[in-house]
């Protein structure tokens, strides 16, 4: 008779007495199951998951090998990915990168540079002094807000599309990355913003930190905003009750 894998979830033993492959499965079944993960999504890499979890490699490897045989997730040549019926992973049409960022106006400028970051930004995002990483600027048209954006070690590694610009961020050269949350959420990212907002002699000062699901920093904004002459717009869309509706998901503007 062909040998058969049980599922975390018809084990009954305690958690304690499960090795720890077994253990890593079931925190990322649940994952799965609650919507941290949604249907479509990619699992962070092996190499990240066993710095989450303190595995080695091998020992990933046994956990996602579990959820694969439960149908839980899928593997292909683009990674490991979330395969649990439900509501699909969606593409956010309101949060706009970066905070503040006007959409269609193409006077804005953009562009990004391989640099230091500014000294607030490197402890937020857990950089070394002076160790430099992608900076990305943006000015809208008259100067009426600019916003600095820095990203992390995390972000660059994990999401392909920003790690290409460190060979051609020169700080001179056009470079709108408007989709920079899409591309944070397809690479596996779950999104955690916050933003808070200081009142300034005569403009405003908005920062925006992004974290993800497992509490890494991603990027810091700071914003700045002429009060006086410039509107700040936040906008939200509160979701349908799941009870009736499914799980949606939440998605929220930022000032524009």
């Amino acid at each position: 008779m062909a040998r058969s894998t049980p599922t975390p979830a018809a084990r009954s033993t305690p958690d304690a007495d499960r090795p720890l492959y077994w253990r890593i499965a079931a925190t990322l079944l649940e994952e799965l199951r609650d919507g941290t993960i949604p249907p479509g999504r990619r699992l962070p890499g092996e190499r990240r998951l066993a710095e989450h979890f303190g595995a080695s490699r091998e020992t990933v490897r046994q956990a996602l090998q579990v959820l694969r045989h439960s149908g839980a997730v899928t593997t292909d040549r683009r990674g490991t990915h979330a395969a649990l019926p439900g509501e699909p992973v969606r593409t956010p049409s309101a949060l706009a990168f970066p905070v503040g960022a006007r959409t269609g106006v193409e006077a804005d400028r953009a562009t990004v540079a391989w640099e230091t970051p500014p000294p607030g930004h490197a402890e937020a995002l857990g950089l070394a002094p002076h160790r430099p990483t992608l900076v990305h600027r943006y000015e809208a048209a008259g100067g009426l807000r600019t916003a600095v954006t820095s990203f992390s070690a995390v972000a660059l590694a994990e999401v392909e599309e920003l790690g290409r610009y460190r060979d051609r961020a020169d700080g001179r050269g056009s470079a709108q990355l408007r989709r920079a949350y899409d591309w944070m959420r397809q690479a596996g990212l779950t999104l955690h913003h916050r933003d808070s907002i200081v009142p300034l002699a005569d403009s405003v000062r908005v920062t925006r930190r992004v974290h993800d699901q497992y509490a890494r920093p991603l990027e810091i904004t700071d914003l700045l905003l002429d009060a006086e002459q410039d509107a700040l717009v936040y906008e939200f869309t509160l979701p349908a009750d799941g009870s009736r509706a499914g799980r949606p998901s939440p998605t929220a503007s930022g000032p524009r």
